[in-house]
This record gives structure tokens, sequence and C-alpha cells, in this order.
């Protein structure tokens, strides 16, 4: 938190009438961070900051006098009188949040994507239904105060398991889904579902713009209702000014070079060599996509990779023509840099089909504004 970030807080709110405190979390909470830190040894060298489990610690950072509070991540668009959110009424239990599998419109669909994308569920720890997103919670400080043991019980768990690939959120579901308040899904909505299964439509909801790139979360195309919604608050809070367009033309200047040496480097290597493709057996499928985007002729050669296929195959297939043609690999995940160890360097023998598929990636724009 700079000190220009925190007077543009302040202004953003002085504007609305509204106020902002700021507390110090590692000043106020050192002893209570020494325990997380003890129970999850990976917590500071995590692929989230440390700022992530902070939300574990604000029933301890705010006066006793204070017994509810609304939690938003930082990625959260609120569509709606955040009132709504404020009257609802917990009673004893500790939280409210919204199920995740009521993001899918069939609900069967949803409670089978619990098992199969969340380790919880997938173990058989929380129960598909019962499994929540910890990024919108309204939160009873009361009872959270008396919770802390539950809760180191948690952070223990987690460090026990630094497989998973959730967070904060594993642990807010191992103690507490079976006790949260379950609340409609209007109060924290996934933008890539809206776009998949609402026709990209906006309504009067909590939006969650989850992950970091444009489809699964906010870009600058503004044909997208979504993108527009971000952009229209984006624009009235103080970080819209002349600094964010210059940072957005350094990016276009950026992506203009690395385009230009990689448009020089193909040149070079396909000088006096022939082009084949390296495709999966299940894109098969879509050969006639990948023909058109790639002009791809009948004489071309085309090596199909199966599932479980061994790499040695590929590589004699490879090697029959080394030299003599450039390789284009239209597979997620493709092994390059196993494959450097054979001699296909990436940029010179081989190159990333999918740079050619893809279109810009707004996101890189987002994160220079």
């Amino acid at each position: 938190m700079t000190n220009d970030n925190r007077e543009k807080f302040l202004q953003l709110a002085a504007r609305y009438g509204q106020a902002v405190n700021f507390y110090n979390v590692d000043e106020l909470c050192r002893n209570e961070l020494e325990k997380f830190s003890r129970r999850i040894p990976f917590m500071r060298n995590a692929r989230t900051t440390i700022g992530t489990f902070y939300k574990f610690l604000i029933m301890y950072v705010l006066p006793k006098e204070i017994e509810k509070v609304i939690y938003l991540d930082a990625d959260i668009v609120v569509n709606l009188d955040i009132a709504e959110l404020w009257q609802v009424e917990l009673g004893a239990r500790p939280i409210g949040a919204v199920p995740v599998y009521l993001q899918d419109k069939n609900e069967v669909d949803g409670l089978k994507r619990m098992k199969r994308g969340f380790d919880l569920p997938g173990l058989g720890l929380v129960k598909s239904e019962d499994y929540f997103n910890a990024g919108v919670l309204v939160m009873n400080l009361k009872r959270l105060r008396g919770e802390k043991e539950k809760i180191l019980d948690g952070m223990k768990f987690r460090g026990e398991h630094p497989e998973f690939w959730m967070f904060d959120q594993c642990i807010w579901n191992y103690c507490f889904s079976t006790e949260y308040l379950k609340l409609p899904l209007k109060f924290n909505r996934s933008v890539v579902k809206v776009r998949t299964e609402d026709g990209g439509r906006v309504e009067k909801k909590i939006y969650h713009f989850t992950a970091n790139n444009s489809f699964w979360s906010f870009g600058l195309d503004t044909r997208d209702n979504l993108n527009r919604l971000w952009l229209d608050y984006f624009i009235k809070t103080p970080w819209f000014d002349s600094e964010t367009f210059g940072r957005i033309h350094d990016v276009i200047q950026n992506l203009h070079a690395s385009l230009k040496n990689y448009m020089r480097g193909l040149s070079a290597a396909l000088t006096g060599k022939e082009r084949a493709f390296i495709i999966h057996e299940l894109s098969l499928n879509s050969f006639n996509v990948l023909a058109k985007v790639f002009s791809i002729r009948a004489d071309e050669e085309i090596i199909v990779v199966s599932e479980g296929m061994p790499l040695q195959k590929l590589l004699d297939a490879m090697n029959a023509s080394r030299g003599k043609k450039i390789f284009f690999a239209v597979i997620p995940n493709f092994p390059f840099k196993v494959l450097e160890g054979a001699g296909f360097f990436l940029g010179k023998d081989i190159f990333n089909g999918y740079d050619f598929i893809s279109g810009c990636d707004f996101y890189k724009f987002v994160e220079a504004m």
C-alpha cells in the first residue's frame, strides 16, 4: 500500500461521503501471522500473497464492538445495492457465502464439477453442495472470535496438503462448510459463467472477475458487457488518469516490438525449409479449423500424437525431418523444454502453434492500468 494509493483510496471514499480506515496487519497481528506460518510453512512463498490470509484476522483487527462485516475480494464489482447483502441475518452462523455449484445452470453438472475441479469435494472431505467461494463473505465476527482454534486447525490441515490449489478458500471450507448460511447466487456470480451461460447479460448482481485472462476475468473489449461494467466503474476512480494511458502505451510498444522480433525469428527459421505440424489425436475433429488458420497444404507433414504415446516416438518422427522442416506444435502444455534436450529449440526449430491462434491478451492492458 503505497502513499499514493492510500491517498487515492481516501479521495475516492470522500467523494461519496464515506471514510477509509487502514490497518497495518503485519504489526497488529505479528503473533497470529507467526502461528499461521508455523502451520503453513509455504505461506509466504505461495502463488498468492500473504494478504490472502489477512481475512482470518479481520475479527482481531477491528474493534470488539463491530460484530458483522462484509468481505469482498479485490476482483469484485458490486452491481446492486450493497445493503441487500448487509441485511442478511446470520443468526449464530459464522459466515454467509455462495455455494460454488450454483454457478452452473444445471445442478447436476455443477455438483460433478465440484468433484473434478476442487480438492475438498474431490476427496470427499466436503460435500459438493456445501463447498463455497470465499470471495464474498458476510462475517459474524462475534462468532468467529471464538473460533480461533478451529481456524488454526484448518491452517494445519492446509499446511499438510501443499498440493491443494485453493489457499484460504480451502481453510474456510474445511472449517465451516457444514455451518455457514448459503446465500443466493446473485451475491457472487462468476463472470465466466455469465459469458458461457447467461449470454453475457449484466443484471443487478455482485460479479466476481476471477483469474488472469480476458475470458475468465476482464479485458478492454467493450463489446463485452462485463468489460463495460468494470470499465464504467474504473473510470470513476482516481486511478483513471494520464499515467494509465502512458502505461497502456508502453504495453502496446512492447507487444509491437515482441511481435517484430518473433516474426523476424520465424522468417529466418523458415528460410529454405518446409513446415510440419504436431497435433493431438483429439484435435483431429477440429483439423479443418487448424488447416484454415495455418493454410496447411495437402503435401505438408502432420504428426499426430496419440494419448500415452512415448516421447521417443515423437522424437523419431521429428528427427526424420531434422534440419529440413520447422515444426509447429498445436498441443496444450506441449513439453518444449524436454525437446530442447533432444536439440529442438523453441523459436528456432519448433514454434508454439497457439501463438498464431490466440488473439491479443487484453489482460496485459488491464495489468498496466
